[in-house]
């Protein structure tokens, strides 16, 4: 949700008014597609990356209004958390500008915002949760100055009724209650954006829904909050947790949750919209004065201001945008299963096998939606979370497979037939696809390395475990700015 809103108090009317308007959005969206209005001419591959802001002691720096002011970029915005920046990196068409292009624009962009942050006291992060997060970092004090965020805290409390209750088993055990909706910042994410067309949309959502676990099995990269080894990927069920609006008796009554992974294959993208109308209350019921089928009507793009409004307020792991760009509406994919980080390299990585894999899955004759039941993909997906590449994970024709398994005998040579089809060679495809190889071969990511990392710190030094974060936290951001890919760093 990355509109500025007021601070305001939503009246019934209000909730009437955005009601009535939703639907005429809708049925606006229906018609555009019906009228096949959309720019599908020229695909674009997007990139969000979220990060950290941690102070020379690798402890949290609650900077992000200094950091964003120092930067002086647009494409930097702040995010729910003080201790949180997001960039926007410019859409591109997957293929264009060579093989190293992409990369390094990244990193310009990321070492131009590093020394910035630097002359206000702060680093950049990129890991999925920071190790160093305590529990007492994450109150309302720790909220963006943004008053669309405020307001959001607000409505999602008033919804809920009661204070969060966040609960995680794993090697350790979570149990904590929280009055604000900050814990969800702690939550930092890289996000994949594919622009389709409207008629091969629901082909690539599905098969990034298939995907999803596998993705996050390869990528896991933050297994500690407050303290606690968790999850490999706790970042799942913390966000799944952090902004649910659903007391426990509402839970139990089968009211969908706001991070949700969905509970069917699409036929079409208004699917999705329709679901969020059908499903999800507005959180935040802000209208907005176009008429869009007056904007039709004379021949004119709507902004669909409210549809978009609210889906940003419904935090599927993969998400359908719709948006105009230079007067031309599209739809895209917008992929937010992975964790940010460790590096540019593992990113990039990460998005070649995400974008190779979609590609060649569509194309199949019989599709993995067609062989394989939605309950098995989410169920994929929280296996991962937990497990990391250490998972089994089920895949059609070949049951419970270990995830190196899975991706080196099948997943990785769809990749890179995916990424052929899309008009990229072999010697661009290899350094790229290969890192993801090396994570199988070696089975270590991000998460194996903090893990292994934390426990060698403690077994040696015989320090906190406070402390051994704070010290594999400093490791992390040296290798971090070094961008060899997380399967070589060493366990000093």
């Amino acid at each position: 949700m990355g509109r500025d809103v007021p601070a305001l108090v939503f009246t019934r009317e209000d909730r009437r008014r955005y009601r009535i308007k939703m639907q005429e959005c809708l049925d606006a969206f229906a018609q555009m597609l019906r009228e096949s209005r959309f720019d599908s001419d020229r695909p674009r591959v997007g990139l969000e990356i979220e990060l950290n802001l941690v102070g020379a002691d690798a402890e949290p720096a609650m900077r992000n209004s200094d950091v964003l002011e120092a930067i002086a970029d647009p494409s930097w915005s702040t995010e729910l958390g003080r201790f949180n920046l997001e960039i926007n990196v410019p859409p591109r068409r997957l293929t264009a500008g060579g093989p190293d292009a992409w990369e390094v624009e990244i990193r310009a962009a990321l070492n131009h915002a590093e020394d910035r942050a630097r002359t206000v006291g702060a680093r950049l992060g990129m890991v999925g949760i920071l190790p160093t997060l305590r529990q007492a970092d994450i109150g309302m004090a720790a909220l963006s100055e943004n008053p669309r965020y405020r307001l959001l805290n607000d409505q999602v409390f008033a919804a809920r009724g009661e204070d969060l209750r966040i609960e995680v088993d794993g090697v350790d055990r979570l149990r904590c209650y929280a009055d604000t909706i900050t814990p969800e910042a702690a939550c930092t994410s890289t996000q994949f954006h594919l622009q389709v067309s409207p008629e091969d949309f629901a082909g690539y959502w599905n098969a990034a829904q298939a995907i999803a676990g596998v993705q996050v099995a390869l990528a896991a990269n933050s297994p500690f909050l407050f303290g606690k080894e968790l999850w490999h990927e706790t970042r799942v069920p913390l966000f799944e947790q952090a902004t649910d609006t659903r007391p426990e008796e509402i839970k139990v009554q089968g009211v969908r949750p706001r991070v949700w992974f969905g509970e069917r294959w699409i036929t079409s993208v208004f699917d999705l919209f329709e679901e969020n109308l059908r499903y999800f209350p507005a959180l935040l019921p802000l209208c907005d004065e176009q008429d869009p089928a007056e904007t039709l009507d004379r021949g004119d793009i709507p902004e669909l201001a409210e549809l978009t409004l609210h889906n940003g307020t419904i935090y599927r792991w993969n998400r359908p945008v719709y948006a105009v760009a230079a007067g031309r509406p599209h739809v895209r994919v917008e992929n937010r299963v992975l964790p940010a980080g460790p590096t540019v390299a593992d990113t990039l990585a990460n998005g070649a096998f995400y974008y190779g894999l979609t590609r060649a899955l569509v194309e199949e004759d019989r599709p993995v939606w067609s062989r394989m039941s939605f309950s098995a993909a989410e169920e994929n997906l929280h296996t991962a979370a937990r497990h990391g590449i250490e998972a089994l994970l089920y895949w059609p024709g070949m049951g419970e497979v270990p995830v190196p398994e899975l991706v080196l005998r099948r997943l990785l040579p769809l990749a890179h037939r995916g990424l052929e089809l899309s008009g990229m060679d072999a010697a661009w495809r290899e350094p790229l696809l290969g890192i993801i190889e090396q994570r199988c071969v070696t089975a270590r990511n991000g998460a194996v390395w903090q893990k292994e990392t934390v426990r060698k710190l403690e077994d040696t030094t015989h320090t906190s475990r406070h402390e051994a974060l704070r010290r594999m936290t400093e490791l992390y951001m040296d290798y971090m700015h070094l961008n060899a890919p997380v399967h070589t760093w060493p366990v000093d």
